[in-house]
């Protein structure tokens, strides 16, 4: 089966998709001037952009990987996080404290998701 690659950068892809599953670059939020709340929900909102893009939605999350800058920021990340998850089909998830690329950027949230077909 063909990879389907979206959004082709020099570095990365923001989507491939390969075999009825859609793997996605770690998503930041753009405005990283927000807490991390908003910064949460930004990112949040960029998966369900590109999930969209794929064939997919947030019920068909198969994993899920967060890294935060400090582990302080963990309540309110997963506050936003929870209003967002669709329940009944959360997805098996690690969250970490990490030094993220960017020292103002909070949250990076990478996903995998199978196709809605």
């Amino acid at each position: 089966m063909a990879v389907i690659r979206h959004h082709v950068g020099k570095r990365l892809s923001e989507i491939a998709v390969h075999n009825g599953t859609v793997y996605l670059a770690g998503q930041i939020a753009e405005d990283d001037e927000q807490d991390i709340t908003g910064q949460t929900r930004e990112v949040l909102g960029h998966i369900d952009r590109l999930l969209g893009e794929a064939g997919s939605d947030k019920s068909h999350l198969l994993s899920a990987q967060i890294y935060i800058s400090d582990m302080a920021h963990f309540p309110g990340m997963n506050a936003v996080w929870d209003e967002w998850v669709a329940q009944g089909a959360t997805p098996p998830r690690a969250t970490v404290e990490a030094r993220l690329a960017n020292p103002k950027c909070l949250v990076e949230i990478v996903v995998v998701a199978a196709t809605r077909d």
